[in-house]
């Protein structure tokens, strides 16, 4: 598939981001409650990735950035989005439903997610 053409009205595309691991589930709920009956907070795989490189690893920003191939900017900007969707999910009961998107690069191997039926990446 080739790029669409540049017009000035219409935004940058999104740069390739890099995600090393895969979560385990696609959703997380409160105990008790069906997911059909909760309302959804949709926590893309970028945000989560940014979220684990810099909460969980310890990674600063920038070390976080190079990881995903993306500018620091960007990683506080996913960081920012990504902790007000957890913290929204855990103060208000809802689920976190994790989501990829075209512009996801996940290293190759079986792990379910796109459209390729989880063999290499998330998109072209």
């Amino acid at each position: 598939m080739y790029p669409a053409p540049y017009h000035p009205l219409m935004p940058r595309p999104f740069k390739p981001r890099w995600c090393e691991r895969i979560p385990p589930r696609r959703a997380f709920k409160p105990v008790g409650v069906p997911m059909g009956r909760l309302e959804a907070v949709i926590l893309l795989l970028d945000e989560l990735e940014a979220l684990r490189l810099c909460d969980l690893v310890g990674l600063d920003q920038e070390a976080a950035g190079q990881r995903m191939g993306v500018s620091r900017g960007t990683v506080q900007r996913l960081l920012a989005a990504g902790r007000a969707k957890v913290v929204d999910a855990l103060v208000h009961g809802k689920g976190i439903v994790l989501s990829g998107g075209d512009h996801i690069r996940l290293p190759p191997g079986d792990h379910g997610w796109g459209h390729r039926g989880g063999r290499g990446t998330i998109g072209p």
